[in-house]
């Protein structure tokens, strides 16, 4: 083939893909609703199950609800008559995953979980299966083909499939009110657990602070800039913040008036600057520094004292962002 014919035909698949997606969100109903409910307002772990292709989804599907605050475990169908059905409790509920929705491992499953009075959910792409009559919930993964030319490997079907699970996690995780901290928690290594767990207390520059007492000329202020980054913080010995000035604001003052060193830096301090707070998420204060163009922020106590000032670079090194 031509690499032409090669982009085109790498494309057809995504493009079919999407449009899948957009027909599993199309159908999307009350049934979803009443999945989570379920989940939700259980007391035991989510069961996920499923064979071949879509076993390796199921397998996806349990790990982001784990990490996503909802406890789960993948079961594999074959082996839960072997002994694997000891993980199960009466209090758990289960997805099962199948695009026909006439899996007989599946349904040989199902059975037994039903003995043990666990409440099941199906994702299928069959809304009249036995496996969807016969699950408490159903969830449609319709797909009108494959994206396979054969109409034959499981490629549409088990993206919509994830897609669906995926849904039910993050639903959950709103539903409960899961938060950034405890996604940190549960992900304290790798660049998740930097970004999530860092606090700017951390990264903060302390001593010696860019400090001048108000009543200051820009003359000292330009000292000031010059050594300690280009930022000046304007406080007493209080260390009550006044205002805060950059070097981008003395360079806009001095392309319109001449002789400013003598002018005190009140003339020009931002009196209302961004903040940061000892405690916060380093991530978060570099998502405010970068959203409003701020390559330095001072950082306050508990008692909003002065305390430290956070640099924008300092936190690029930290790998928070």
């Amino acid at each position: 083939m031509m690499p032409g014919e090669i982009i085109d035909r790498g494309r057809r698949v995504i493009r079919l893909e999407r449009e899948a997606l957009a027909t599993v969100e199309e159908r999307l109903g009350e049934s979803f609703a009443n999945a989570v409910s379920m989940i939700a307002h259980s007391t035991g772990r989510v069961i996920v199950a499923g064979v071949g292709k879509s076993g390796l989804v199921g397998r996806k599907i349990a790990a982001t609800l784990t990490s996503t605050g909802t406890p789960a475990v993948f079961l594999h169908p074959a082996e839960s008559a072997h002994g694997d059905l000891g993980i199960v409790g009466s209090n758990d509920v289960a997805i099962l995953i199948s695009k026909s929705g006439e899996s007989d491992e599946l349904l040989v499953l199902l059975e037994h979980l039903q003995g043990l009075g666990v409440r099941t959910i199906a994702i299928t792409g069959e809304t009249g299966s036995a496996l969807s009559r016969l699950c408490d919930v159903a969830l449609d993964a319709w797909v009108r083909e494959e994206a396979c030319p054969h109409d034959l490997a499981p490629t549409t079907s088990t993206t919509a499939a994830l897609a669906l699970g995926d849904a039910l996690a993050v639903t959950l995780l709103e539903h409960k009110g899961f938060k950034r901290e405890d996604f940190a928690r549960l992900h304290p290594g790798g660049a998740i657990g930097r970004r999530l767990l860092r606090r700017v207390d951390e990264v903060m520059v302390t001593e010696p602070l860019p400090v001048l007492p108000p009543g200051s000329s820009l003359r000292q202020a330009v000292v000031v800039l010059a050594e300690q980054r280009g930022i000046v913080l304007v406080a007493g010995s209080d260390r009550w913040l006044q205002g805060v000035l950059t070097a981008g604001d003395l360079t806009r003052l001095m392309e319109h008036e001449t002789d400013v060193l003598s002018f005190p830096v009140e003339r020009i301090m931002t009196r209302t600057p961004r903040l940061a707070h000892c405690g916060e998420l380093a991530s978060a204060v570099v998502y405010r520094m970068e959203t409003n163009g701020v390559m330095a922020m001072p950082v306050l106590g508990d008692d909003e004292r002065l305390v430290g000032v956070v640099h924008l670079h300092d936190l690029m090194r930290a790998r928070v962002a």
